[in-house]
């Protein structure tokens, strides 16, 4: 597979921003959209445990139900598919030996062999206990921006969205007495031609602002 060359892996991220209003007639195919799912999944998070759930919403009447739990942002009504990022609200030594026979099935090694690596991982549960969600939901972001990124490859836009009522989503889509809870919102699609901010040029700060070489 030939490498994806320094140019155009920076034209793609130039390319992104974050859509204020995207073509509600188009839809994401169903490979590309696939592939940006197998992006989701295979997000790095701490010790692998991955502490998520990403609920993805196409159903027309939920995403109505959307922009008044969004401070009125358009963006999950109007895009082809809104994500919902969710973390656990907790970890515990059932979800810890669930993932390492995930680890052992997967690699084909006997549990057994696993014990250290399993008694690091409670440890730091235990130690963390009462700042799983905190934890959980920084991993979220990782999630969020391999999301974004992986979707620009593939030429699709996408918004990342804060300023969700997170129990308002919890509610909406069956979370609240679930182990997850609402994180933060990315919705998926193709910007309107009508969308000014596409044109817009980036604004960041300067290399030397925000890149220290030591």
């Amino acid at each position: 597979m030939p490498d994806l060359t320094p140019s155009a892996l920076q034209e793609r991220l130039t390319w992104r921003y974050a859509v204020k209003q995207f073509d509600a007639e188009r839809k994401i195919p169903l490979d590309i959209w696939q592939v940006i799912e197998q992006a989701l999944i295979l997000t790095p998070s701490s010790f692998g445990l991955q502490p998520w759930q990403f609920v993805i919403v196409t159903d027309p009447q939920i995403k109505q139900q959307m922009p008044p739990r969004s401070w009125h942002q358009t963006q999950p009504l109007h895009c082809s598919h809104m994500v919902v990022l969710t973390a656990r609200k907790s970890l515990d030594e059932a979800y810890v030996d669930r993932f390492l026979e995930s680890v052992a099935q997967t690699r084909g090694v006997a549990t057994e062999t696993l014990s250290g690596y399993r008694n690091v991982i409670r440890q730091s549960v235990a130690q963390s206990t009462g700042q799983h969600l905190n934890w959980n939901a920084r991993q979220v972001y990782i999630a969020l921006g391999q999301l974004m990124t992986a979707a620009a490859m593939v030429g699709v836009d996408s918004c990342p969205m804060e300023g969700l009522d997170m129990a308002a989503y919890d509610q909406l889509l069956g979370l609240t007495d679930s182990p997850y809870t609402t994180v933060v919102g990315c919705a998926l699609g193709y910007r309107s031609p009508s969308d000014k901010y596409a044109s817009a040029p980036k604004v960041r700060f300067a290399a030397a602002d925000i890149i220290k070489h030591i």
